[in-house]
């Protein structure tokens, strides 16, 4: 019987004011406090760990509905990962995630390291495969109108290409200024994250990522974008969205809604317009 084992690698900060979101501070040109960032970002970030809860959950049922049907079929096993640094501040997240109570998961808390993001990417990747992992799918706490389809596919193209391609493969769902806003790949896909999030020409990931699939004929899948939420425009497309996805979601039931995320910003009042306004 072969098994498979997948982790979903949430790479994240605690929400300490100060530390995050900098660009919609208004120390930043933003309009909030550094203590209304974190909030939202700890928003944010439940919302999208759940979101990935949900679809790891869906992706549990298909494959027990897969062996069912074939006793043959491989066992797919899904565990989540929160990564953060530096390695004190892995109680300060526990204790972020618990605090609003009991998880539809069980949750491993590891810390990353490295002198830049890219580093910590891929010292996060390398500890996940040193567990034994084939797959690793990566995502971000900033992108609260994550498809529960770009975990499923994620996972599922993963798999996929593990069994089609010696050379594994990558799949990827750039933000809206193509940087990554999910990002995974197969233990045997000969890539990694150096200089990527870090380049100092300021190319988007999407370019750097492609890049170096294509030079070593790697299999690169690429999921359609999503909304991150790093500045002021970005958090006002991503509100009008939001509200959008709040709305349709009686016509459209599978849809996730953010509901901290929209929570805070309708409390706050915030409308979006030319400019935010509140």
């Amino acid at each position: 019987m072969v098994t498979r084992k997948h982790a979903l690698l949430f790479f994240s900060k605690p929400p300490i004011p100060g530390s995050v979101k900098l660009r919609l501070t208004k120390e930043g040109g933003g309009p909030f406090t550094q203590t209304e960032t974190a909030e939202l970002y700890r928003r944010s970030m439940f919302d999208v760990a759940e979101l990935c809860c949900l679809a790891m959950h869906d992706l549990e049922q298909e494959n027990s509905a897969e062996r069912a049907a074939n006793a043959n079929a491989p066992v797919q096993t899904y565990d989540f990962f929160v990564s953060t640094t530096p390695a004190s501040n892995i109680d300060v997240m526990r204790q972020a995630f618990e605090e609003i109570g009991a998880w539809p998961r069980p949750f491993t808390y590891i810390s990353d390291r490295g002198r830049t993001v890219g580093a910590h990417l891929d010292d996060a990747f390398q500890q996940l495969f040193d567990l034994g992992y084939d797959s690793v799918l990566c995502v971000v706490p900033d992108v609260p109108l994550l498809p529960r389809e770009h975990v499923l596919n994620g996972f599922r193209w993963l798999q996929h290409l593990l069994e089609a391609s010696e050379k594994g493969g990558i799949v990827q769902a750039p933000n809206q200024n193509g940087f990554a806003g999910l990002i995974g790949w197969t233990r045997t896909a000969e890539i990694d994250h150096y200089g990527v999030p870090d380049d100092e020409a300021g190319r988007p990931a999407l370019d750097r990522y492609l890049e170096r699939a294509v030079r070593k004929k790697i299999p690169f899948i690429t999921l359609p974008p999503v909304n991150s939420w790093g500045d002021s425009n970005e958090f006002a497309q991503t509100t009008s969205l939001a509200r959008a996805v709040q709305y349709s979601q009686q016509f459209q039931p599978d849809l996730y809604v953010p509901i901290r995320f929209l929570a805070w910003v309708d409390w706050r009042g915030i409308r979006v317009g030319a400019q935010l306004e509140n």
